[in-house]
């Protein structure tokens, strides 16, 4: 008799969380705000995408197909982003969240040909350059989650492995993007006669738990479950665009 196989976080339960935590992000963001626990637990899809960026562009057969098909969704989900989060079919002052991964994707690929070169200043000629290019990239072309969005993307790229100076370089940077970068909203909470603050960004870093659990299978996969995925994104954002309109 063959033994039961164990449970484990795989690509596709991770793009399942993230999903899940995104929705909820949303659904606080369009039609139930007040409700700060969805956003709280929202704040942990982000870093997961994020990861799964890198973890794509590594394990992608054909780079071009799949940056194809990001600025493809990219495009579609651009006036549901509009609907959803700025209430209008033309809204310029803010990009959805795939055109940060397309930015962070191409820095990405230009790391890869400077390694490729095996010269080892050049590699950090264009990592520096990197950093540099998604920071104001990121503020300039305004896309979801502005700098801070493509500087997650390339933590998890320059800090990819599973030693333990990786988890730590993920940690510290996470925690600096997330916390001393984007900061924003904080909760008062008193313990033992003393009070604390604890940001709402600061949720993100729970992110990292599935991802170190991750077992670097893909998991469950088809063609079906690839564009669900995709289609998710402009879809919901979609949905709850138009409800905004009708509650």
């Amino acid at each position: 008799m063959s033994k039961e196989k164990r449970f484990e976080i795989t690509s596709a339960s991770l793009h399942i969380m993230a999903m899940a935590f995104m929705l909820c992000d949303h659904l606080w963001g369009t039609i139930v705000p007040g409700n700060d626990w969805l956003t709280c637990i929202g704040r942990i899809s982000f870093p997961i995408f994020a990861f799964m960026i890198v973890e794509g562009y590594f394990h992608t057969s054909n780079l071009k197909k799949y940056a194809g098909r990001l600025f493809v969704f990219a495009l579609i989900s651009e006036i549901p982003f509009n609907l959803a989060l700025g209430s209008r079919i033309f809204y310029p002052i803010h990009q959805n969240v795939l055109w940060s991964f397309l930015i962070s994707l191409g820095l990405i690929h230009w790391n890869e040909k400077a390694k490729k070169s095996g010269k080892l200043w050049k590699r950090l000629v264009v990592g520096t350059a990197s950093v540099i290019l998604g920071y104001l990239g990121g503020i300039l072309t305004m896309v979801d989650f502005y700098h801070a969005g493509v500087l997650t993307v390339l933590a998890f790229y320059f800090f990819r492995g599973r030693k333990w100076y990786n988890y730590l370089g993920q940690f510290v940077t996470l925690w600096y993007i997330n916390i001393e970068m984007l900061g924003g909203y904080s909760y008062m909470i008193d313990i033992m006669g003393k009070t604390y603050f604890l940001a709402r960004q600061s949720f993100a870093m729970l992110a990292l738990v599935p991802i170190w659990l991750y077992s670097g299978r893909r998991g469950y996969h088809s063609k079906a479950f690839q564009y669900f995925c995709y289609w998710f994104y402009p879809v919901h954002l979609l949905v709850l665009g138009l409800l905004k309109f009708i509650l």
